[in-house]
């Protein structure tokens, strides 16, 4: 098996790798692929800030790998950092993930933090905009497309979610139970959020058992459950 399926990335990422132009590529990208060999990426930076992007980094890289292999155990196959150039559109999709016996298709946008969530929206939009015509390329014919907003389990991460939760009820209505039953029976649209408990051992190593947070927060009668 080649190393971009062992590791679940494109193949101009492979490409990129084995020239040695790194580029603007994630960090969380370059530890998915060493894991596929059983190592971890663990880069040391200097200078000021360097400690905070480091955390980011890793922390986008382990909620990453939690929820690949969630997906992984409900009959998906997740790729990670999509890279896609459609229409003088580019960017990366966190995960793209195909369920093979219904041509679904899920649009993942791992976010440790939502520093601007109008530019999360419009990003999210483009790429389930474009994804059948992504997948098309991987042999993926799509009847069906879903986008999933994915953050950290924590009192802070909720409590941001609950800062914009006019706009993200909107956004996002399908929550915990909800979504964890579209995604083992997809059927019909579909855009949630959901909170993953992070393991220590998602970023690189064997992983543990994933917990997905199920329970819909309290009074919010608009949030499906």
């Amino acid at each position: 098996m080649d190393l971009a399926a062992r590791s679940g990335v494109g193949v101009s990422v492979v490409a990129r790798l084995e020239s040695g132009r790194l580029g603007p590529m994630r960090v969380g990208t370059l530890r998915v692929v060493t894991a596929a060999f059983g190592l971890s990426f663990d880069p040391v930076l200097r200078g000021l800030g360097a400690d905070q992007d480091r955390l980011l980094d890793e922390g986008h890289a382990a909620l990453l790998g939690t929820c690949s292999t969630w997906l992984t155990r409900i009959a998906w196959l997740p790729a990670a950092e999509v890279s896609y150039s459609e229409y003088g559109e580019r960017g990366s999709i966190d995960l793209l993930a195909w369920h093979e016996d219904s041509r679904s298709l899920l649009v993942i946008e791992v976010k440790t933090e939502l520093a601007s969530l109008d530019a999360t929206l419009r990003k999210l939009d483009e790429k389930t905009r474009l994804a059948r015509t992504i997948a098309r390329r991987r042999g993926w014919d799509a009847k069906l497309v879903g986008r999933l907003l994915v953050r950290p389990e924590g009192r802070s991460q909720r409590r941001q979610v609950d800062r914009h939760a006019a706009v993200l009820d909107l956004a996002f209505p399908l929550r915990g139970r909800a979504v964890q039953a579209w995604c083992r029976d997809p059927s019909g649209p579909m855009s949630g959020l959901v909170f993953l408990r992070m393991s220590t051992s998602a970023a690189g190593h064997r992983p543990h058992r994933t917990r997905v947070r199920t329970t819909s927060p309290p009074n919010r009668s608009s949030i499906k459950a």
